[in-house]
């Protein structure tokens, strides 16, 4: 068995066993070992509230067994393979055109001089002031 920080125990064949799961272990019955968020949100290092957030938008797979969440072995580490992200397989495409072909056009020149913007006066600059105002 492979210890990590997280609490779980990664099993020979890659199943996740929790020390809580080894303490309550059923010596061989051949049942699955049902976690409970809690248990999921010890090994993954977040709050049990996010794994049942996670869990009620049905962005995770689990188990629902008398209104409660629970999560096999298998379904931790499916969460695990959702939330991975790797580098992009393919580099970003460089444009074919050069930069400087691209910005041939002085930028000045671009906008003509009627066609840009100007900014109005405020409008409390332009109403009569009240007397009682002041």
């Amino acid at each position: 068995m492979h210890h990590n920080d997280t609490g779980l125990q990664l099993r020979a064949g890659g199943t996740y066993v929790s020390s809580q799961a080894r303490r309550h272990d059923t010596a061989g019955s051949g049942l699955p070992r049902l976690f409970t968020p809690a248990d999921v949100a010890e090994a993954i290092g977040c709050s049990a509230w996010w794994v049942k957030e996670q869990a009620r938008q049905h962005r995770v797979p689990f188990t629902r067994l008398g209104g409660a969440y629970r999560f096999t072995a298998e379904h931790f580490a499916e969460i695990i393979r959702l939330f991975e992200e790797r580098p992009p397989t393919t580099r970003a495409s460089v444009s074919s055109v050069p930069v400087s072909a691209a910005h041939s056009v002085p930028l000045d020149r671009a906008v003509p001089i009627s066609a840009q913007l100007r900014p109005r006066p405020p409008r409390r600059s332009s109403q009569p002031r009240s007397s009682a105002a002041a």
